[in-house]
């Protein structure tokens, strides 16, 4: 376990909190949580807007909204999963939901676990949880997505697609850049990878499909991608 001075930023896709949310796999995750905080470890918790995001994002586009107006949605409903989160933790989590760097700075010294969503419009959850773990000083940041792991190319869609290891930041920007980005589409984004590199904050994409993965990588088992500053 992570020794008591330590925290950890986790993103947690928005797959955990689907259409139909799944109160069980969600108390799994709580689970792990209070786990990791039981050993002295703070916990910094990003959720994604993921599928729920994804539609009412979708709806807002067609009936004409900007695309800087559909990632504030986004966000807001990435801030109703951390509030769903935020309801199974307990006594170990932070009542309020951070909405700026300084307000998660602000709630650190309370020593408990912290749970936000998104925060400025134009960056992914994914961007955000690189930059907290920054300004935390975390001593891992971990992706847990609905994937295994990174792959040379979309597994979805290209069959000769391999799963990585490890990837070096420069080679992932440049994955990063040649994707493509509008609201409701980010993954690993071009600010989260410069973050991840600018920071040095060893990080690791994993299998979030799982939750007993997240324990696995704070251990330093082997589980899906290590990124490489």
């Amino acid at each position: 376990m992570v020794p008591k001075t330590e925290r950890v930023t986790i993103k947690i896709g928005g797959h955990v909190f689907a259409a139909n949310p799944d109160p069980k796999l969600i108390s799994e995750f709580s689970g792990i949580f209070k786990k990791i905080a039981s050993g002295g470890t703070q916990l910094i918790l990003v959720t994604g807007g993921g599928e729920n995001a994804r539609n009412y994002i979708n709806a807002a586009r067609a009936l004409g909204a900007d695309e800087a107006t559909c990632d504030q949605i986004g966000i807001e409903i990435s801030r109703i999963h951390a509030q769903m989160l935020i309801s199974n933790l307990e006594e170990i989590v932070c009542s309020d939901v951070p909405t700026t760097i300084r307000e998660v700075k602000n709630l650190l010294h309370y020593g408990k676990t912290i749970v936000m969503g998104g925060l400025t419009p134009g960056h992914s959850t994914t961007a955000v949880g690189a930059l907290v773990a920054e300004v935390t000083k975390s001593k891992f940041f971990i992706i847990a997505s609905n994937v295994d792991g990174i792959y040379t190319a979309d597994p979805k869609t290209d069959p000769s697609a391999k799963k990585l290891d490890e990837i070096g930041t420069k080679e992932l920007i440049t994955m990063a850049l040649s994707g493509k980005y509008s609201a409701g589409t980010y993954e690993l984004d071009p600010v989260a990878v410069k973050a991840i590199e600018r920071s040095k904050i060893p990080t690791v994409f994993i299998d979030g499909r799982k939750p007993e993965n997240i324990l696995k990588a704070i251990q330093g088992r082997k589980v899906g991608t290590r990124i490489i500053p």
